[in-house]
């Protein structure tokens, strides 16, 4: 019998560990929640000590549970929060500071001054992303500059810079591996996406020596093996990708115009462009997919700032609900012509409007409003900001799509995803394994074990649990859509 993958999935509020078995069944999981620290208006910071810890723990919980020695894996696979930045001693491994956070805004005046100065168009036209606080560049210059003899150190050689899989696979090596994979550094901005190398002028730019960067691997690759005193024996880690990539793997959206679409407290749509790097005019990031056998397939990604967040606040702000499960049968009761639009820019609006100074709005309210009707709004808000983004990436010219496959905590709601396929005008996947940023990782691990012969060979792992069609008419979706257009428009004028 084929030895279980290890998928470590270190998220941005909690460490799992998820054994699968060699067809992608997740046969067991556990679960550790850490603090989070905001020591000032807009920081945001991790223990990165507590990461380390709660990882090992995940990892010793699960091989308990399934009665696993460490040494009956057949490999690991690690996903992880992108973004987040670490600094430690390359000879001790002593961290220099906290991590500090892809939600961490406090280089937010240093990016401003990049883009007064003309930098915003080469950063783009290198990396696919715009200047950003959320990108890990401007953090990892923040510590060098703010972490007493910290840049001193650095140009000495004496430190090491990494993301979580990359301080992740540090620790589990003994020290011995430094590396991370190219979707993670993708999301650096210091990384050209199209020479897959570390960008000197960026560095330049930036004032970061270049010792401090790990190699870059393909997300499948030997990424060396773990110390025996960690989990017990040595492992090799044969797998890693960022969470949202690994979720567009963990989906086998492997063809170009192949869309994932992940419904938590926002929302990550990620659409496959294959080997083209499409270059956004709406405001979406290009960004790495993957990398397997030197091959670079690259993807849109647009983000949603608010999709479960707004029925939290249905429930928690409003108290129009005690629980999330109830929207389902309120939303039916309404229906969908309540002529109600909520607009759930709570903190401004994400892709592809990119407005800080948006706030939020409920428009269209009459005697005969209700719970039901804002409750169904607050959810046709999310199928409405999905559209929004799908438009955006076939307007930057991706290929039509053909089908959306989606995951995330709103997905078991089905009023829910059979409006997105009203909305949306296209077929709508929801997979048997919903656990599909873990099974990303594990999918590479198998990949560069062997366990699976290639893509294809996973894609026939993949399977849905039910398929949603459209069922409205093309002339209603589209008054529909326009009013919410209409209500975009509003909040931001």
């Amino acid at each position: 019998m084929a030895k279980p993958i290890l998928a470590i999935d270190q998220g941005t509020t909690s460490s799992r560990a998820i054994l699968f078995s060699a067809d992608g069944r997740p046969e067991h999981v556990a679960q550790q929640e850490f603090a989070q620290h905001f020591p000032k208006d807009g920081w945001v910071e991790h223990d990165g000590e507590e990461i380390w810890r709660s990882t090992v723990a995940v990892c010793h919980e699960v091989l308990a549970k399934a009665g696993l020695d460490a040494g009956e894996i057949a490999g690991i696979g690690i996903t992880n929060q992108r973004e987040t930045t670490l600094v430690w001693d390359a000879a001790t491994g002593e961290l220099l500071y906290r991590a500090i956070v892809w939600q961490d805004r406090r280089t937010a005046s240093y990016c401003a001054e990049l883009k007064a100065a003309g930098h915003e168009a080469m950063v783009s036209e290198r990396t696919g992303l715009l200047i950003d606080p959320y990108f890990s560049a401007t953090k990892l210059r923040w510590i060098l500059d703010n972490v007493e003899g910290a840049r001193a150190r650095a140009e000495h050689g004496e430190l090491r810079f990494g993301t979580v899989d990359c301080f992740l696979l540090w620790r589990l090596t003994g020290g011995k591996v430094h590396r991370t994979d190219a979707t993670n550094a993708s999301r650096t901005m210091l990384f050209n996406i199209h020479t897959q190398q570390w960008d000197e002028d960026l560095l330049q730019l930036l004032d970061i020596p270049a010792s401090l960067l790990p190699e870059v691997m393909d997300s499948a690759a030997d990424f060396g093996q773990t110390a025996p005193e960690v989990l017990g024996a040595s492992i090799p880690v044969c797998g890693i990708a960022g969470d949202q990539q690994a979720a567009l793997i963990g989906q086998a959206c492997f063809q170009p115009g192949m869309v994932k679409s992940t419904y938590g407290t926002g929302c990550f749509m990620v659409m496959n462009t294959g080997n083209t790097p499409i270059r956004s005019q709406n405001r979406l990031l290009t960004t790495v997919g993957y990398r397997l056998n030197g091959q670079t397939s690259y993807a849109l990604e647009g983000s949603i700032f608010v999709a479960g967040a707004a029925i939290q606040w249905l429930r928690d702000g409003l108290k129009l609900i005690q629980h999330a499960g109830e929207t389902e049968a309120l939303a039916r009761q309404a229906g969908e012509h309540t002529g109600v639009y909520l607009v759930p820019a709570f903190t401004g609006l994400g892709a592809p409007y990119w407005d800080p100074t948006a706030r939020g709005a409920i428009f269209g309210l009459t005697r005969d409003t209700g719970i039901a009707q804002i409750v169904a709004a607050g959810l046709q808000s999310v199928c409405f900001q999905t559209r929004d983004l799908l438009e955006a990436m076939q307007a930057d010219g991706a290929q039509s799509t053909a089908a959306l496959r989606v995951d995330g905590g709103m997905v078991i709601n089905n009023w829910v995803v059979q409006e997105l396929a009203n909305i949306l005008g296209v077929t709508v996947d929801r997979p048997q394994v919903t656990e599909t940023t873990a099974l990303g990782a594990a999918y590479l691990a198998g990949l560069q074990l062997g366990i699976f012969k290639n893509l294809d060979d996973i894609a026939t792992h993949w399977a849905c649990e039910r398929t949603f069609a459209p069922e409205m008419a093309e002339t209603q979706r589209d008054a529909l859509y326009e009013g919410w257009l209409d209500a975009i428009r509003r909040v931001r004028e």
